[in-house]
């Protein structure tokens, strides 16, 4: 049996497995097992501790209580053996988040995992020793307003962002295949959760939208930009301010004979309808922001629904760090973004997700939706001494990108030389407090 000196954590959150219909899909099942399998060969004194949000219990909306996990373990049976094979070997640990709060509010919970070598922490946070200092551990949704869990351990504890899994997330799961293609269930891989409508709308254009309609209003979305410019010219002509650019074009374009011709009553029809769109799109648009300031004022939506990603804990971590300087890191997950930071004298680091991350790639002509660009950024935090002090380090597990299946041609040839890089934060090294002569930090 291992010392703290050599003890080695392996740390993931976000999991989110688990919930209604298409949501109980776990794309990343294969590299998560072969994780188990190599933690079960492990010949370290090594812990693996889930950072919350193992299982999407808000996203269940049909049972409740400890029948969530009978369902679990039924659907998974594959991935609780090996959590009880893994378990024999090396310590699992898992902490509830937000999305498995429930975890914290029966103790029956506490028994079920035991059951499979898996020890539930029934806390909003915890600490593991590693080389004479310490570790933090925590979900991380206590820091979001929308999230935050005012009655921890409480069944019925419900903040803003429940609803919205409940209602949205666990709802798309429902509906997800009757699509042309199971995208729906994705909706809770969507982040910041603003972005949902244009995503929606990027989703239908691309991949409900009848192809030929599609294809057929593409050159005119493309063409958008241009044809703004040419019914700007357009009216200068019209009313005898500037002609040149429309006879110098007509000239240009006469010179393709009907190819030419048929170019220009392409871009003439562009301009007609731009400019159709501009005649109506301009009191729309001061009526649009009449009523966004009438809204502000009421206050209605004075809550955002983004956390950020950064401020919140590296605060918290820069206080705990002052009154604790024992902490060497501030471990949390919940955002679902990969961050590692130096704040005074420790290390705050994000554990990121498994599920599929979705890139927003921008059109960069025309007024065509964006694309959003799938990739999965699978990952361990492993966090051990060394003698430089304590190390944090990003641990990749590969996993091919779903692009080829998931986008289509259309998205694949707007999207062609603007693949996301998803390089990790480099390894980062506290450096040992040297202690007074007490023996206190």
């Amino acid at each position: 049996m291992g010392t703290e000196e050599d003890s080695v954590y392996y740390v993931i959150s976000d999991l989110h497995i688990g919930g209604d219909e298409q949501l109980e899909q776990v794309d990343f099942l294969d590299e998560l097992l072969r994780l188990l399998e190599r933690l079960e060969q492990a010949e370290e004194n090594a812990e693996l501790i889930i950072n919350g949000d193992a299982f999407g219990l808000w996203e269940f909306t049909t049972i409740e209580g400890i029948e969530k996990f009978d369902v679990l373990e039924e659907t998974y049976t594959e991935l609780f053996e090996q959590f009880r094979a893994t378990g024999e070997n090396v310590p699992i640990t898992l902490l509830p988040g937000n999305h498995d709060h429930e975890l914290a509010a029966y103790d029956e919970y506490v028994d079920r995992f035991a059951e499979y070598n898996v020890t539930l922490v029934q806390e909003e946070s915890m600490t593991r020793p590693v080389g004479g200092r310490t570790i933090h551990f925590e979900h991380g949704h206590q820091r979001d307003p929308n999230n935050r869990i005012e009655d921890w351990g409480s069944p019925h504890a419900s903040p803003l962002g429940y609803f919205y899994n409940t209602l949205v997330t666990s709802r798309a799961g429902q509906l997800s295949d009757r699509g042309r293609y199971n995208w729906l269930k994705d909706v809770q891989a969507v982040t910041p959760t603003e972005r949902m409508p244009v995503w929606l709308i990027s989703k239908y254009f691309y991949r409900e939208m009848n192809p030929l309609l599609r294809y057929s209003i593409i050159p005119f979305l493309l063409l958008f930009n241009i044809s703004v410019v040419l019914a700007v010219l357009a009216g200068l002509d019209i009313l005898g301010i500037w002609s040149a650019p429309i006879e110098q074009g007509t000239d240009f374009l006469g010179q393709f004979g009907s190819a030419g011709t048929a170019a220009w009553f392409l871009l003439a029809i562009n301009v007609v309808v731009t400019g159709l769109l501009l005649l109506v799109g301009i009191p729309l648009y001061f009526i649009r922001r009449d009523v966004r300031k009438t809204i502000n004022r009421f206050g209605i939506f004075e809550t955002e629904l983004t956390v950020d990603p950064a401020t919140p804990y590296e605060e918290a971590a820069g206080d705990m760090f002052e009154e604790e300087p024992e902490t060497a890191v501030f471990c949390y997950g919940h955002t679902h973004r990969p961050r590692m930071t130096r704040v005074g004298d420790g290390v705050v680091v994000n554990t990121g997700t498994w599920l599929k991350r979705l890139h927003r790639r921008d059109g960069i002509i025309g007024i065509l939706p964006p694309v959003f660009y799938p990739s999965y950024q699978l990952f361990v935090v492993r966090i051990e001494a060394e003698p430089a002090g304590v190390a944090v380090d990003y641990e990749e597990v590969q996993k091919p990108s779903p692009a080829t299946e998931e986008l289509t041609r259309t998205e694949r040839f707007l999207t062609l030389g603007r693949e996301p890089e998803t390089e990790l934060p480099e390894k980062q090294i506290v450096a040992d407090r040297p202690a007074d002569e007490t023996g206190s930090y």
